[in-house]
């Protein structure tokens, strides 16, 4: 299968579940239900919350990446009150990197500080430089997706944004292959379907839902870092850390 028909495939996945999580989906203040555009919070996602704290991988991390992403913006409320310090990117990485550090925010500002109108406002820019000083590796990234298989791997938005953040962050030396990563999702996004990943995706260690954890066996990491001639037209443009990476390396 090429990579055309690869995509068209995901296409199709995506289109699938995406009929059928409108059904529990909440839709967004910009998007709407506009799945293309935004990773939807849903129905029993404060369940999977739930689920996700009772896992070692959760407690067992002082430093957490939590993406950007409708479903799991209780999670990184629930991870500052657990006093874990979270880092979360804005919309599409533009603008970068954000550090929620319940040591230097107000209790009576996480819950603002974990939504993405708020985080930017309390929470505290931070460059890729900086990241790499922080006293300790990120223990645990999680991210919320179009649909996923038992295998891990993801059928996302279609522009590679958690891979990407990956990428970055292992290039850095801030993650690792043994750096366990967690997919948030709801039952109906959950599928048996077959994907052969590309290299660049990054495979979920354990995927969430409403009602239950599933643990994947040997879930893929990628160890490439940034394919600089596969990113997407525009995106060195606008992502603000792949233009600082690209300097750190010169």
């Amino acid at each position: 299968m090429t990579i055309s028909q690869a995509e068209s495939h995901k296409h199709l996945i995506r289109t699938k579940v995406w009929s059928q999580l409108r059904k529990v989906a909440l839709p967004d203040s910009r998007f709407h239900h506009d799945y293309s555009s935004f990773i939807a919070d849903f129905e029993g996602s404060s369940a999977a919350t739930d689920l996700l704290v009772s896992l070692p991988a959760y407690k067992n991390a002082d430093l957490l990446f939590i993406a950007p992403d409708n479903c799991i913006q209780a999670l990184r409320y629930r991870a500052l009150k657990d006093g874990k310090t979270v880092l979360v990117t804005t919309y599409g990485i533009r603008r970068g990197f954000w550090i929620l550090d319940p040591n230097e925010i107000h209790e009576s500002k996480w819950e603002m500080a974990s939504m993405l109108d708020g985080m930017e406002r309390i929470g505290r820019h931070i460059a890729l430089a900086e990241i790499t000083k922080l006293p300790m590796d990120i223990g645990l990234m999680v991210t919320g997706t179009g649909a996923i298989n038992y295998k891990g791997l993801r059928f996302g938005k279609g522009h590679g944004f958690f891979d990407l953040e990956w990428a970055i962050l292992y290039t850095i030396g801030k993650v690792n292959k043994k750096t366990k990563t967690i997919a948030v999702v709801h039952e109906c996004q959950v599928l048996d379907e077959e994907l052969r990943g590309e290299v660049w995706d990054t495979g979920c260690d354990f995927v969430v839902t409403n009602k239950k954890i599933i643990e994947v066996e040997d879930a893929s990491k990628p160890n490439c870092g940034i394919l600089w001639d596969k990113l997407e037209e525009g995106m060195l443009e606008d992502i603000e850390p792949l233009r600082e990476l690209r300097s750190m390396k010169k």
